[in-house]
């Protein structure tokens, strides 16, 4: 029974993948986190984590260990002074500030607050009177604005926009989101009424516009997102990257118009806020022609060009993709904002078809690869996460090119948005995370709980406590993780499955279910104090790669849930690269610390130079937080 119906569900997603449905027919909506209060025990002490050790430190480093805030000060006084640091240094300051508003609304802070606005002020005052803001070119020149599209001039602008939306939607205040309109209505001015040609370089300003166009009502800025993305693949992209034979147009999406890509190119980060952007504008513009494109990049990198860990991007000569199947291992470079930014294309995907399968590329990455640019003590970061290392590899307090300390803060802050989905006719169940909200349905206030140990512990308790009787479904996403029959042309398969079955209880008897686009839907009448209990079993897998993956040959990753583990020398005598995982490995679940976080630890029998020895696999999103040692997530298998 259990295998018929893990196929009827790879079934399901193999046709989602064949046809195309209008954004207006299926579209969701994303319950905000502002809406919701994580009480998790594994989540919110990382959201404690972020504001009580990430943003102090991006403050410090921002505001004082280097010229980021000071070049905004330079600006305000145009007094000749020079200008500190990188051209895209400006969008570093906006990321900041977009990342403490999301902290504000979960862990409210006056002096943090406080510094906000402090920062704010020194950014309005740096203002051009004609609307524009960027300190590189008003430090050096403003008769060099608007001249390389590879100066992140829009790139920045649409930082700001995102902080100016956020920092609005947390306090209030509408300083931040004055200078940002200001801004885009300089920029919208400047090309799309002008009809002047303009290629982005580094993609941002799409989805920011949405953003903007969605908090103020105002249609020009949906139409101008539409209007940089319906400039690409025309021949108008000019600058150093596109002069650049081994880069070209193609490093920044250029190639081809965004409706005729069919394959994924070039710059990982870049392309994840592209795509990002192109779904927002399909679902507000209702254009298939966006999803239809994305739908055929998205295979192309899930199923040949992603990490086992969610990551993306294996080449650091590009920050990005190289061939297919190329994905080494100790060289891997799957930058942490690549990470984040496949959490928010894969969140959009889902909104707009309803499919589990991006949610569950989502969780991979946001529990994996995202997470792990995050250190355990909040305070240092990883800007590439390699999936071995040979010792070298370790987490740093910051970055000269600091995108991603702010970038995963910012997603940290905001993991309330991605648990739930919903439309007039129900509610989506996308990740399993402890957490207080409230739905309106039709005019009906549904509070919901959540209450669970997930990652650690597989079973989820959902209470529902509409005002009055309410019919409307609750989807419950049946995780990839739990699939038996691969999906064709998937990546990466379980070697070996069990058989348990998860199971599904509604006020402590066996639910009625129908499964449809990789969800459980339990469709009736609900009432005051109703409770799922939702119980997956979280057995320990071993994963192999598609044969094409020739850094993977004869080995094995460890998978428990969602989490993927690696092996690290802190806990295996100092060695881990000679190791080789045996055949029956015995795989016992231990509870285990590493630093202070308490996880699931993984014992098993492995062979090194010969005997026989108990081995030790970590979540990999904890390794590299006790010095630097060797790691692996691939294990060599043993042959006998």
């Amino acid at each position: 029974m259990r295998n018929l119906l893990y196929l009827a569900v790879a079934v399901l997603f193999f046709q989602c993948q064949q046809e195309t449905e209008s954004p207006e027919a299926s579209t969701l909506e994303a319950q905000s986190f502002s809406d919701i209060k994580i009480t998790d025990s594994f989540w919110r002490p990382k959201l404690e984590k972020v504001a009580n050790s990430a943003l102090p430190a991006s403050v410090f480093q921002t505001e004082e260990n280097t010229g980021r805030i000071r070049n905004f000060e330079k600006a305000a006084r145009k007094a000749g002074e020079e200008h500190e640091g990188i051209y895209y240094d400006d969008s570093d300051v906006y990321k900041a500030l977009e990342a403490i508003a999301y902290s504000l609304q979960n862990i409210p802070n006056a002096e943090l607050e406080a510094k906000a606005d402090e920062w704010i002020s020194k950014i309005a005052a740096a203002q051009e009177p004609d609307g524009y803001i960027n300190t590189y070119y008003s430090l050096k020149g403003l008769d060099g604005r608007w001249k390389d599209m590879e100066k992140h001039e829009a790139y920045c602008a649409g930082h700001l926009m995102e902080a100016g939306v956020a920092y609005y939607q947390a306090t209030g205040k509408e300083t931040l989101l004055n200078v940002a309109t200001k801004m885009a209505d300089h920029i919208d001015q400047e090309f799309r009424q002008a009809n002047k040609p303009w290629v982005s370089g580094h993609e941002e300003i799409e989805l920011a516009l949405v953003k903007f166009y969605k908090v103020t009502g105002e249609q020009k800025y949906l139409d101008l997102a539409d209007w940089f993305l319906d400039q690409r693949g025309r021949g108008y992209g000019k600058g150093a990257i596109w002069d650049k034979e081994e880069w070209g147009p193609a490093y920044a999406q250029d190639a081809v118009p965004v409706k005729e890509q069919k394959e994924i190119t070039g710059h990982a980060v870049r392309a994840m806020y592209l795509y990002t952007g192109a779904a927002d504008v399909a679902v507000a513009k209702k254009d298939t022609g966006y999803m239809q494109a994305m739908k055929t990049v998205w295979e192309d990198v899930v199923y040949r060009n992603m990490y086992v860990t969610g990551g993306i991007g294996s080449s650091g000569s590009n920050e990005g993709f190289s061939v297919d199947y190329e994905l080494p291992n100790e060289h891997a470079y799957s930058e942490t904002c690549a990470s984040v930014g496949m959490v928010f294309w894969n969140q959009r995907m889902n909104l707009i078809e309803g499919q589990a399968q991006y949610i569950d590329v989502l969780e991979r990455s946001l529990y994996n690869a995202a997470l792990d640019g995050l250190s355990l003590t909040g305070d240092h970061f990883f800007y590439g996460n390699p999936l071995a290392s040979s010792g070298q590899h370790s987490r740093r307090e910051w970055f000269g090119t600091a995108c991603c300390p702010s970038n995963i803060s910012r997603l940290v802050a905001s993991v309330g948005d991605y648990i739930y989905a919903k439309n007039n006719t129900g509610i989506w169940v996308n990740l399993f995370i402890g957490n207080q909200t409230s739905f309106n349905l039709g005019g009906v206030n549904i509070p919901v709980e959540m209450k669970t140990n997930f990652p650690w512990e597989g079973e989820v308790s959902i209470e529902l406590s509409p005002e009055k009787t309410k019919e409307f479904g609750v989807h419950l996403r049946i995780p990839g993780w739990l699939r038996e029959e691969p999906v064709p042309g998937e990546l990466y398969s379980f070697v070996s499955n069990e058989e348990d079955q998860f199971s599904i209880l509604v006020n402590g008897e066996k639910a009625i279910y129908t499964i449809e686009n990789g969800y459980a839907l339990i469709q009736r009448e609900w009432k005051k104090g109703d409770k799922i209990t939702y119980s997956m079993p979280l057995e320990v897998r071993e994963l192999k790669s598609r044969p094409e993956v020739l850094a993977n040959t004869n080995r094995v990753a460890i998978q428990r849930g969602p989490l993927v583990y690696c092996v690290e020398g802190a806990d295996n005598d100092g060695k881990v690269l000679d190791m080789e995982i045996v055949t029956n490995a015995g795989f016992e679940v231990k509870d285990y610390e590493v630093l202070d976080e308490n996880v699931k630890a993984i014992e098993f029998s492995a062979f090194e130079n010969g005997s026989e020895k108990k081995a030790l696999a970590i979540p990999y999103y904890t390794w590299a937080n006790r010095g630097q040692n060797e790691m692996e997530v691939w294990i060599k298998k043993a042959e006998k």
